[in-house]
């Protein structure tokens, strides 16, 4: 996942006191023998000061993806997570601090050249950096947050999805294993009480990714907070259909009527193909319904295959009109 490679971001008075402990060190061991070589020694220590300071800045920033480049999905959930455009104020200054320090250290080298004391400028130097340090500590502790929160984002693939939707104890877990056939990875997920639990499958070449969310698409929207509509919003921006489980048996704990309401509230929040499919048909009380498209048991496996079958087809049918579409606006551009 493209936020898991983020290396914990120091403060401020970490980096100084680890640059200024290496400076220290770099002059430890030589033999101050007259201007020339007390020069040598104090441009060594500035010099080491600052390539420590510029490194790990610039290397926090490196570290962090182009958010011009991420997609959509983990853009959104970024911004909601941390802000998009307060992450990318923090990296610019960032970046403005690396650059400044190393401006301070060669102007100040070139000070030393021409002074009689070359200490007094490197204390200067050395005042210098730890000033534009100070200035840049609440961006290295906004970065250093942001780091921790968007690692536990779940890793959501760029490939075709799957994302199922319905009230709980209506077996979509149980769909996510019968389809992928395997226990799927349970991820950490910002926006839930439990973690999103992801499946893939494998068609020719193709990999299926196949995605339950519980605490998001479990309850009627109205219940859902502005953060939680936001997240549901992100999964707009995956290559994916929906499939809507109904449990006619009512044995989840909830009335059809209920059931169908969330599905028209999914339905309007979704612009995505949607699949309508009523589990636990190997149950006596099960019944069909008129707005229901299949029908499968979760229990017994009958019938999942042509859910799945159905599934990739419109997942298929999407690609080629998701094609068309772009083909269209370059049309258009032209």
């Amino acid at each position: 996942m493209i936020f898991e490679k983020i290396h914990t971001v120091p403060t401020a008075d970490e980096l100084v006191d680890k640059a200024f402990r290496r400076a220290t060190r770099a002059m430890s061991g030589k033999t101050i023998s007259g201007r020339e070589t007390a020069l040598k020694a104090n441009e060594s220590m500035t010099l080491t000061a600052a390539n420590i300071l510029t490194d790990n800045l610039s290397n926090a920033v490196r570290r962090f993806p182009s958010f011009d480049h991420v997609q959509p999905f983990y853009y959104e959930l970024a911004d909601i997570l941390v802000g998009v455009d307060e992450l990318r104020k923090a990296l610019g200054r960032i970046d403005w601090a690396s650059s400044k320090i190393h401006e301070v250290a060669r102007e100040h080298v070139g000070k030393m050249r021409r002074a009689k004391d070359p200490i007094m400028i490197r204390k200067q130097a050395f005042g210098r950096m730890g000033s534009i340090m100070k200035s840049i500590d609440k961006e290295l502790l906004l970065l250093n947050e942001a780091r921790n929160k968007l690692r536990k984002l779940p890793a959501v693939h760029d490939e075709p999805t799957i994302v199922v939707a319905g009230y709980p104890n209506i077996g979509k877990s149980s769909f996510v294993t019968k389809a992928t056939g395997a226990t799927p990875e349970i991820a950490p997920y910002p926006f839930t009480t439990k973690g999103v639990s992801i499946g893939h499958f494998m068609i020719e070449n193709e990999r299926y990714q196949v995605m339950d969310t519980p605490g998001l698409l479990d309850r009627p929207m109205s219940e859902r907070n502005a953060i939680e509509l936001q997240a549901i919003s992100a999964l707009k921006h995956l290559k994916a259909v929906v499939l809507f489980i109904i449990d006619p048996t009512e044995t989840c704990g909830y009335e059809i009527k209920d059931q169908e309401n969330m599905l028209e509230e999914v339905r309007q929040q979704f612009p995505l193909p949607l699949l309508v499919v009523s589990n636990k048909s190997d149950l006596p009380q099960f019944r069909d319904l008129d707005f229901v498209d299949m029908k499968m048991s979760t229990m017994t496996g009958e019938g999942i295959q042509q859910v799945m079958d159905k599934l990739v087809t419109m997942i298929e049918d999407k690609k080629i009109e998701d094609s068309k579409a772009e083909e269209n606006i370059m049309e258009e551009d032209q």
